[in-house]
């Protein structure tokens, strides 16, 4: 009788982990939850300008373009901002990991500001304004 119950559970358990790992197989994860899916050389390109190191501003170093405006990153975080003339207009913030947004004045004006707060330590301000119809950033 105990040998029974015994083979009985060990085909449950067996049944059980078979259903679970097909299971995580048709969702397209396998049992270390990485994805069978390789990504393309376009799929690459994509993820990587979204995704680009945090490196601090520096006067001379042009932003890169998107379809909103321009991005520039910072120490503190990334803008993207675009001009109307001499106008800057805020499109998007996002703090980096540790930091806030403490404030933000996203225009239109001559002058927009984003600060970003960190967990700890010194506080990044980024003002941008419009050289030649192109947002440029000053940190403070």
């Amino acid at each position: 009788m105990k040998l029974r119950l015994v083979l009985a559970w060990a085909a449950t358990a067996v049944a059980a982990t078979g259903a679970s790992l097909a299971v995580l197989g048709l969702l397209g994860t396998g049992i270390t939850g990485t994805s069978s899916h390789v990504l393309s050389e376009a799929e690459v390109r994509a993820a990587l300008t979204t995704a680009g190191p945090r490196a601090a501003v520096t006067p001379g170093t042009a932003p890169a373009q998107t379809s909103q405006g321009k991005l520039i990153r910072s120490a503190g975080g990334t803008v993207i901002a675009s001009c109307a003339g001499d106008q800057v207009t805020l499109r998007s913030w996002s703090p980096a990991q540790g930091y806030s947004t403490d404030g933000v004045e996203p225009g239109p004006a001559r002058e927009a500001t984003v600060e970003f707060e960190p967990d700890e330590g010194e506080d990044v301000e980024l003002t941008i304004t419009c050289t030649g119809g192109q947002p440029g950033a000053h940190t403070r």
